[in-house]
């Protein structure tokens, strides 16, 4: 009965837990990922420049509220309470976007042609959306927190922990663009978006069950702070609870308007650059600020990282809708489903990266961080310059073979595995205990900005033939390749601020 999670033999019973929770998390989210582009130029008839504007604005959202939501659940309501809020959020956020609107139509004026759009609709829309956004905040930090708090800050097995723990967020973002795309595809955009939604509440369940394995560690952390009044004769509680619902408003009016978030972005991020400097300089004594400064140059290089790599949910997309001849033994895949296919890969090599690490760790020569981060930059590197040589090398006038996407996919994903679980990991190993929730809501918000910063990239590709795309994946490539030569340089650096013993 054991032998499904006998991979988690050697880790904490409450990772398997975590692992749950997140995977069907990502379910809904990578459910709604797969069709979001698809939805807004295909049913909506929003210009791509515009699309890509409003993806890279709700992805970005998602990845800036964790920093609301992982202090609110650090200091006040802990895991158990904000994962449950966080997933019922979440849940409504989906289920309301299932009543899909008419199709937007185009209409021949004297002036022109004009796209006509329900805009009631599109208000339930963005509602929705920022619904989503909400509860994201909940769910991720409190299971990041959560899986961090599991082990000793010199557990070895902290990396393979977390590695493992990665796993399960491929796992629900391999299978959801398979099945909301099939639904989708089949079926409508609405009933893709449902079927995301039911993967949040079986979360939620798996999450109630689960208590018992998380040694306490989800409970509030101050229950008293909960249960004093905030005004009014309204208790703290019931308050967080009222403010998460007003911050839903905000956040559809920033969708609703996506050239203000990269002032928001900006803004937040100076302010939590603010926060963490004064904790590192005025809080903490010489080896735990050295460590907190490393952490945050760390995340700095995750912003270049992941603003390369969401290409796959914007530009690759429509590249691959558009120039790619997809068609499998007969079979034209959708667009959307190939969004499966990195995380098909997560699930194939991060078994394999994790043994890798645990068994270089048993021998002293697992690599430092800084060493991760620069190979994993350098693959980031090679998935552009393939794709790039794949679309120089194939004529003009045909589309080029699949071949070439799954490389770049599966290039893109070796570079994923060596930086996505080692910053986890890093944040909650370098970061001290009390503000570990929010250093954990930094890295989401540094991925915020990478994302924003994403769909700035690809409206570069709007209007363009297949050669801009060749165009701007070299330059990317380029660029990777130059930062990760950065990384090598500044590595004994940041190994003195971490203390780590040197690789070998």
């Amino acid at each position: 009965m054991n032998r499904p999670w006998s991979v988690f033999g050697q880790h904490p019973p409450g990772l398997r837990v975590c692992f749950v929770v997140e995977l069907w998390e990502r379910f809904s989210f990578y459910g709604l990922r797969s069709l979001f582009i698809f939805y807004l130029t295909q049913h909506l008839l929003f210009p791509v420049k515009d699309a890509y504007l409003i993806y890279g604005t709700y992805a970005a959202m998602v990845y800036m509220a964790p920093v609301v939501g992982g202090f609110l659940a650090d200091q006040y309501l802990g895991a158990r309470k904000a994962v449950t809020l966080g997933a019922v959020l979440v849940t409504l956020g989906h289920f309301t976007l299932a009543f899909e609107s008419p199709a937007a139509t185009t209409v021949i004026t004297g002036s022109g042609a004009m796209v006509v759009r329900d805009q009631v609709y599109l208000t339930f829309f963005f509602i929705s959306l920022a619904a989503i956004v909400m509860g994201v905040s909940f769910v991720k930090t409190s299971c990041a927190t959560l899986v961090g708090a599991l082990y000793g800050p010199n557990d070895p097995r902290r990396d393979s922990g977390f590695t493992l723990y990665y796993m399960s967020i491929n796992i629900g973002g391999a299978a959801a663009p398979i099945l909301c795309g099939w639904v989708a595809n089949a079926y409508g955009f609405g009933y893709g978006f449902g079927v995301a939604g039911i993967g949040m509440l079986i979360g939620l369940y798996a999450f109630r069950r689960g208590q018992k394995h998380l040694q306490g560690l989800s409970e509030p952390p101050v229950t008293a702070k909960l249960e004093a009044v905030a005004f009014a004769g309204v208790t703290r509680e019931w308050a967080i609870y009222a403010l998460a619902f007003a911050l839903i408003v905000v956040v559809a009016i920033v969708l609703r308007n996506p050239g203000t978030v990269g002032f928001l972005i900006g803004a937040v991020g100076a302010g939590m650059a603010a926060v963490v400097l004064y904790y590192a300089f005025f809080r903490c004594d010489k080896a735990a600020r050295g460590r907190l400064l490393a952490c945050g140059i760390l995340l700095l290089f995750t912003i270049g990282f992941w603003a390369f790599y969401e290409q796959m949910g914007t530009s690759l997309a429509i590249f691959a809708d558009r120039y790619v001849d997809r068609r499998v033994l007969g079979y034209a895949v959708p667009a959307s489903m190939l969004q499966s296919l990195p995380a098909a890969f997560v699930l194939v090599l991060a078994p394999l990266l994790s043994s890798l690490w645990l068994a270089l760790a048993r021998r002293g020569r697992e690599p430092s961080t800084a060493s991760k981060f620069a190979v994993a930059t350098l693959f980031l590197a090679l998935g552009f310059l393939v794709l790039a040589l794949g679309i120089h090398l194939a004529d003009a006038n045909t589309r080029i073979s699949i071949g070439w996407v799954v490389l770049n996919f599966l290039l893109l994903v070796v570079g994923e595995l060596c930086l996505a679980p080692m910053s986890q990991s890093m944040v909650t190993k370098l970061a001290p205990r009390p503000i570990m929730g929010l250093m954990v809501g930094c890295l989401l918000l540094s991925t915020s900005a990478s994302i924003y910063i994403s769909s700035l990239i690809a409206q570069f590709t709007a209007g363009s033939g297949s050669t801009g795309y060749a165009a701007l994946y070299s330059r990317l490539g380029l660029t990777a390749l130059c930062v990760c030569l950065v990384l090598l340089l500044i590595r004994p650096l940041l190994k003195r601020l971490t203390q780590e013993a040197p690789a070998t």
